[in-house]
């Protein structure tokens, strides 16, 4: 089981920390640099505090996968992070049930990011393509996948969420995600924006 650090001013994790990962750990910053295990790391921004005031003095330890908490998020934020290499950002009063997919997603070697910077990215590709290679866009992405997996792709490609491709397909949510899931598998991706950069013909 991959072990869960919560590192923030003092060692107190807060309960939905807690309620998502049951055997995390509570950690100082002061003692970051030193006395942090194997596993996944969080760091906790407060209100106020810049994305380098969260990180202790000598940077997460080396070669550990580490996100940020932020009690304030933004996608300034959200950039930031990613730019001193967290692989995810999200909201420090999340759902336990979010947290925990956030774990599983980076875990599995995504990359969380928030719904609104997710779309700005997926956006970009798409008009980035439109501009670059207007007619080179193929389907043969598709090939392995079924007829419902592509439609699933394609709006997942236009920034649609869940919730939304659920909506227009006329199917549950949950069918939404077993779809997802096969289509990751068979175009050996990790996550949405993988996804979407393939769809539209932009490189990995």
């Amino acid at each position: 089981m991959m072990q869960h650090w919560f590192i923030d001013r003092q060692p107190i994790a807060l309960p939905n920390w807690l309620e998502a990962m049951p055997g995390a750990r509570a950690l100082a910053r002061a003692h970051a640099g030193v006395a942090v295990g194997p596993g996944i790391l969080w760091f906790r921004q407060r209100a106020g505090e810049t994305v380098g005031a969260a990180l202790p003095a000598s940077g997460p330890a080396a070669r550990q996968q580490w996100l940020l908490l932020s009690d304030e998020p933004d996608e300034e934020t959200v950039l930031q992070a990613l730019a001193a290499g967290a692989v995810g950002c999200c909201n420090s009063y999340a759902a336990p049930e979010v947290l925990r997919q956030v774990a599983l997603v980076v875990s599995n070697g995504g990359l969380w990011v928030g719904q609104n910077l997710l779309r700005r990215v997926m956006d970009g590709s798409v008009r980035a393509l439109a501009q670059q290679r207007p007619q080179t866009q193929t389907g043969d992405w598709a090939a392995p996948l079924s007829e419902r997996e592509a439609q699933v792709a394609r709006l997942v490609a236009s920034a649609a969420s869940n919730k939304e491709i659920a909506r227009q397909l006329n199917i549950s949510e949950r069918t939404v995600k077993a779809h997802l899931t096969s289509i990751f598998e068979k175009l050996g991706l990790r996550d949405r924006l993988q996804l979407s950069l393939r769809i539209n013909g932009l490189p990995l």
